[in-house]
């Protein structure tokens, strides 16, 4: 597989979706799929799948579809989940904890080497496998220790100070849960933000519309 052009972003957005679909179509013994019966169960259009696959040179054959554990692998090389990139995570409180709790980083491409917090009650202590380090020792430990990303548990006034020693340590890409963007300050960042409010103040809209639309208003 080559990329001779560069992959929008909303099509880069849509592959972790094909990949979980694939992943349950293997487990469940299918071993090949139409692109109409991949579009019926993802609830989008056999064009848009053959569109967005494509980008990345298409897979399907001409009468026969999709070889599902074929795809499901490149779907996963495409995503780079082999990769093992080597991150930390800043910030051990609610959100820090629940992230290290549920979230399994290694079959979604990382390796995550360390976690760090300011508080003195939670310095030392062990979550997730994980023991929490000061994050006094962050930038000492970032030169002493090859890391590719960051990801940021932290309040908007934390999050600055924090991003600045990363990059200073040649941090460039930052799974991103404050409300300080990073991006607007280090262009070449690569940076996912995530926005829990910013989701569910959509999802109320969302509603809203609909309730609307329903109402005839």
């Amino acid at each position: 597989m080559s990329k001779s052009k560069t992959i929008s972003l909303s099509v880069i957005r849509r592959l972790p979706r094909y990949y979980r679909f694939l992943l349950e179509l293997k487990n469940n013994g299918v071993n090949r799929i139409s692109s109409k019966g991949l579009a019926e169960k993802m609830g989008t259009s056999a064009s848009q799948i053959r569109q967005d696959l494509n980008c990345f040179g298409g897979f399907g054959q001409q009468g026969y579809g999709y070889d599902v554990p074929r795809l499901f692998n490149e779907i996963s090389i495409i995503l780079g989940l082999d990769n093992q990139y080597s991150a930390v995570l800043l910030g051990a409180g609610n959100l820090g904890r629940a992230i290290l709790n549920h979230v399994d980083f290694a079959s979604r491409g990382f390796r995550l080497t360390a976690v760090f917090d300011i508080n003195p009650a939670i310095i030392g202590t062990e979550i997730a496998g994980m023991t929490v380090m000061d994050a006094a020792k962050l930038e000492e430990y970032c030169k002493s220790v090859k890391t590719d990303a960051a990801f940021i548990c932290l309040p908007k006034e934390s999050a600055e100070p924090v991003a600045d020693i990363l990059y200073r340590c040649g941090v460039r890409a930052f799974w991103n849960f404050s409300h300080y963007d990073i991006s607007m300050k280090y262009r070449d960042a690569v940076t996912e933000n995530v926005h829990l409010n910013d989701s569910l103040m959509t999802l109320c809209c969302c509603m809203t519309e609909s309730r609307q639309s329903n109402s005839g208003e």
